[in-house]
Formats: structure tokens, C-alpha cells, sequence
């Protein structure tokens, strides 16, 4: 990794050709370049630990002052119990995967000796401007290294110390294998993004991990293709069969276990026939917290005549905004819906398409939700803090997308990537085929089945064609 005070277009010519060059390594190579990272971050952590310290002090300072919010701090904290280590761990589980390039992932016989093969590739090189979350450096490095592709981070100023502490490290770790240096680099000079922004000839995707600001900055500047999610508006959709020890549990997860994170609940949507029932042992529960909770007119009603007085009290009214609002805090707009009809009309109209989930032992309704909500996870008697690569078996994610398009939902290395067609001949030329000349076969075939490169490969594959009659 090479810290870089470059200029924009050096940065990613750079990158451009390391990644031509990390392509073409070998999966040893790549995975031995990972084990390096994680050894050299694990042997490194007090150093990067007091760099994270002292970005930590500057944020308060910043938060105290109001020019930095809360939230942005709390991500920013690498100190947090199991934090260092999941950051580890996602290196470790990344090199554990399997290759994602080079894979056939469709074959076909177009004629005798005429094989289209679909094989995956890397995109290229990836722009990825964040703030905080200086884990993301390690992340990122996995992801990119283990998927062939190079990587340009830029990272907001509130980090810095810690940015430059982990890419040190990784610079030192990669020295000594077979990754160019150029294929990862840490931007450090400010005010540098418009202009990477710019530079679509180079640089093939670009993955803004922030919040709303800048994801919208991002996708209104560049004619670069964006991968991401501007927001976080997750709901949680509770009917009134589910027990109310089940929906306690999971909901408490789901706006309680980090607040910030963009995975967390924001809404909660109630059965109107668990107004009087299962709501107010939730609401108790969340109150417990330190939950505020912003209930609409049934909701709030239902709850003031079966709450203590003390709890009750604590109760806000809530406002039309409140339904459109990522909270990133210890705030939970409820709403009242009589169906799942209305439920599922609501949320496609103010979430953000990120996460959402509902609570019924019913799985006609539950299939009917499933089915019709527009996001990238949807989720039947689970947390929507579930939406998260490490815990999808990704090894970690590069970020999450509501795209519709190329990759949705927590990104790892399979969105990391995409195709290639080669076809494989013996002399055939377009001429040949058509009115009056050859016939096209079109045969589907096992993507198993290697690509021959010389006589003796097609004699192979001629074979194996015969042993499954006549591919």
C-alpha cells in the first residue's frame, strides 16, 4: 500500500496498471499477501491503537464543539471491546474463501471445437472515499487484494492518524510479497475528491461509505458507477401472533446493539391487534434502554392507558419527518398499520431500501412481506442488524448497496467481480455460418468442463462430451 500525496491522475494511473498486475496473480500469491496483513496488523495493534487514540480526541473535541456528530464518533472508535479483532478476523476469513476469478460460470458448444465460455474477472480499480471507520482500510485491502482488483482510499480527515497507522503497516506487510505496491494507496491530500470523481477513464467503480451527505455528494458529482446506500431507514414489522419474549429480544437487538450502525431499526410497525398486547412489553423494554420513542396517534394512545405513569411520560408524539428519518441514535419512530398490505405500502414508500423485516408465526404473511418489499434484505423473526458481510459468510463487505443493478445488499467478494466471454475455436470464422453455410449448435454444457487449449485437450474434452451423449 503506498501512502500517497500524489496528484489525483498520477494516483490513478498508478492504479490503473497495478491492477493489470494483481489480475494475474496466482490465488497463492494473493491469499500469502492477506496472511501478511493480518500478521503485520495483529503484531501492530498497540501502534494503531494510539493513533486511534488520538483521532478519538480530536473527534470529541470536534463532536463537543458540534462541528462532528455523535455517531460519526462512535464508528470511529477501534478501542471498542472485539472491534480489532472482527477487523482481524475478516482479513483471515476472506483469504479462507474460495477464488473468485477465473471461474467458469457458463459454458456453450456454439459448434465442433467452438466453445463461448463466461469466465469471472476483476472490475479493475475501485475509488472508495469513507469517513471514520478506519477498519475499513483493512477491509477493504482483503477484498480488493483476494478479488484482483487495486483500490484507491480516501478517508476523512477525522481519521487520519488512523488511516496512516493501519496503511503504514500494510505498506510494510506487502513489501515482501507479490502484490505490487501501486495496486492499494491511501490518499492523503485534501481536498482531492472532486478530482478523482473525474477520472471515469481510469478508475471503474466507486464506493462512498459514509453518511447521506456524502453518498449524495458522491453519486450527484461522478459518471463513474456508484456502489452504495445513501441511507439506513429500516423497519421492523411486528403482528400480533408473535410472541412477545421473541419480539422483545429481536427488537431490542435491532435498534439497541449499535444505534449507529446503518443496519439498525428506525421504525417499527405494529399490528393494530398489538397495540394493547405485545407493544407495551416491547415499549417497556426499549424504554429500559433509554429509548425514545416517537409513536403515532394509535400507537401512542395504546400505550398511555397500559403503561406506568413514569413510562408513559416518556412518550413523543410523532411526526410526519420521523417516518423518513435515519436516527442513527437511541430513537424508534413506532407506527399503527391494520395489515400487511399497509405495512408493505409504507415501508416501499419511506425506507430506503436497505433492511427490513417482520415478526409473524404466519408464513402465508410472512412470504407475502418477504415477496413484496423492495430492499436488499428482507428478513422473517430475525434483527435487521443481521445485514452485514461477516455475518453472511462473506468474510467481510466492501459496503452495502441498494442498487439494482450488478450487486445488492452487503457486497463482498462476488460483487467484487465480474465477466469475461472467451471463445475458444479451431479456424472457424462468421462467414461460415448463416444462409446456406453452417448451423450454430448451442449447447449448453457443464461449466466443469475445462477449456481445451491444444490437440490433446479436445481429444479429452471430445470424450467427455461422448460419455454424456453427444454434448
Amino acid at each position: 500500500m503506498s501512502l500517497t500525496n500524489a496528484t489525483p491522475l498520477e494516483v490513478a494511473q498508478a492504479a490503473r496498471l497495478g491492477s493489470r498486475n494483481l489480475a494475474v496473480l496466482s490465488t497463492e500469491d494473493r491469499n500469502a499477501a492477506l496472511t501478511a496483513i493480518h500478521d503485520a496488523l495483529a503484531a501492530g495493534k498497540e501502534e494503531v491503537l494510539a493513533a486511534n487514540v488520538k483521532d478519538l480526541e480530536a473527534a470529541n473535541k470536534a463532536a463537543a464543539g458540534g462541528t462532528l456528530s455523535a455517531s460519526l464518533v462512535k464508528r470511529l472508535d477501534l478501542g471498542k471491546p472485539g472491534k480489532y479483532e472482527d477487523m482481524l478476523q475478516g482479513i483471515l476469513d476472506v483469504r479462507e474463501l474460495e477464488d473468485p476469478i477465473n471461474k467458469t460460470t457458463a459454458k456453450t458448444l456454439l459448434d465442433d471445437n467452438l466453445i463461448l465460455s463466461r469466465i469471472t474477472c476483476p472490475i479493475g480499480v475501485l475509488l472508495i472515499i469513507f469517513e471514520a471507520r478506519p477498519e475499513v482500510i483493512a477491509n477493504i485491502s482483503a477484498l480488493a487484494i483476494k478479488s484482483g482488483n487495486a483500490a484507491i482510499l480516501k478517508g476523512g480527515r477525522e481519521s487520519s492518524a488512523s488511516f496512516a497507522a493501519i496503511a503504514s503497516i500494510i505498506s510494510r506487510a506487502l513489501s515482501n510479497t507479490a502484490v505490487p505496491s501501486d495496486c492499494l494507496q491511501l490518499v492523503q491530500t485534501h481536498d482531492v475528491i472532486a478530482d478523482l470523481l473525474k477520472l471515469d477513464t481510469y478508475i471503474d467503480l466507486c464506493i462512498p461509505r459514509g453518511g447521506n451527505k456524502l453518498v449524495r455528494y458522491v453519486k450527484d458529482t461522478t459518471t463513474i458507477p456508484v456502489l452504495g446506500h445513501a441511507d439506513g431507514i429500516c423497519s421492523t414489522y411486528l403482528c400480533a401472533d408473535y410472541p412477545a419474549d421473541k419480539a422483545t429480544k429481536i427488537i431490542i437487538d435491532a435498534k439497541c446493539s449499535y444505534p449507529a450502525g446503518c443496519n439498525a431499526t428506525e421504525q417499527l410497525l405494529v399490528d393494530t391487534a398489538a397495540l394493547n398486547t405485545t407493544l407495551p412489553i416491547v415499549a417497556e423494554a426499549l424504554l429500559k434502554k433509554g429509548v425514545s420513542l416517537r409513536c403515532d396517534t394509535d400507537s401512542l394512545t395504546a400505550l398511555k392507558s397500559t403503561l406506568d405513569p413514569h413510562s408513559a411520560a416518556l412518550l413523543q408524539p410523532a411526526g410526519p419527518e420521523d417516518f423518513d428519518t435515519e436516527f442513527l441514535d437511541y430513537i424508534l419512530a413506532i407506527k399503527t398499520v391494520p395489515s400487511v398490505s399497509t405495512a408493505i405500502t409504507h415501508i416501499n414508500t419511506h425506507s430506503s431500501h436497505h433492511t427490513d423485516a417482520i415478526l409473524t408465526l404466519d408464513a402465508s404473511t410472512a412470504q407475502t412481506f418477504l415477496s413484496a418489499i423492495d430492499s436488499s434484505s428482507v428478513y422473517w423473526n430475525t434483527s435487521t442488524r443481521m445485514a452485514d458481510g461477516q455475518r453472511y459468510g462473506f468474510g467481510t463487505e466492501v459496503g452495502i448497496s441498494t442498487n439494482k443493478i450488478h450487486s445488492r445488499g452487503p457486497v463482498g467478494l462476488e460483487g467484487l467481480t465480474i465477466y469475461k466471454w472467451v471463445l475458444v475455436g479451431d479456424a472457424q470464422v462468421s462467414a461460415e455460418y448463416g444462409a446456406g453455410g453452417r448451423s450454430w449448435k448451442h449447447q449448453q454444457l457443464a461449466v466443469e468442463e475445462g477449456v481445451a487449449r491444444d490437440e490433446e485437450e479436445r481429444e479429452v474434452l471430445r470424450r467427455y462430451r461422448a460419455g454424456k451423449g453427444g454434448l
